[in-house]
């Protein structure tokens, strides 16, 4: 009498004892097991100098800590410091959230910062007080806010 056909996976697991422990151990979430490996703490490096972008629009602002080279050290935004609805695009909410992304951002050991602004939020000159209010020393504000020029040609008016 013929023999009922196995799955791939039963054949896989008899050709290959060994992959049955890394099987099991994907089927439970963990990583595979690696004889002799551990997990390395990443030391945090020292920052002297830094860029905040504040992207300030009408419904939230986002406020991100990068190195100069464009690495994200912290970031944080008036929705993700407990305002919803309404309370996102308030000017508070946006220095609450300033004042987060500095302190999360405070083990890089950060002594001065370039301020980069975009958008027309009201809560663009409250997220500058709230990264002023960190201690930091500021090198230049800049405003990068896009503005169209020219660009695409308009939608034609509609007729009623």
């Amino acid at each position: 009498m013929a023999e009922a056909p196995k799955n791939n996976v039963l054949a896989m697991l008899e050709a290959n004892p060994s992959a049955s422990a890394a099987a099991d151990a994907a089927a439970k979430g963990d990583a595979a097991p690696e004889a002799g490996k551990r997990k390395v703490k990443k030391s945090k490096h020292n920052v002297p100098k830094a860029r905040a972008c504040v992207c300030a629009t009408e419904n939230n602002t986002i406020v991100t800590i990068t190195d100069l080279t464009g690495k994200v050290l912290s970031w944080a935004s008036s929705g993700s410091c407990g305002f919803k609805g309404a309370r996102k695009s308030t000017p508070y909410a946006a220095k609450v959230a300033a004042e987060k992304a500095m302190t999360v951002a405070s083990p890089y050991g950060i002594q001065s910062i370039e301020i980069e602004v975009k958008g027309i939020g009201p809560g663009r000159e409250q997220a500058i007080r709230g990264l002023q209010i960190a201690g930091v020393n500021f090198e230049c504000i800049t405003d990068v806010t896009p503005i169209a020029h020219g660009g695409c040609r308009a939608k034609r008016p509609r007729r009623v």
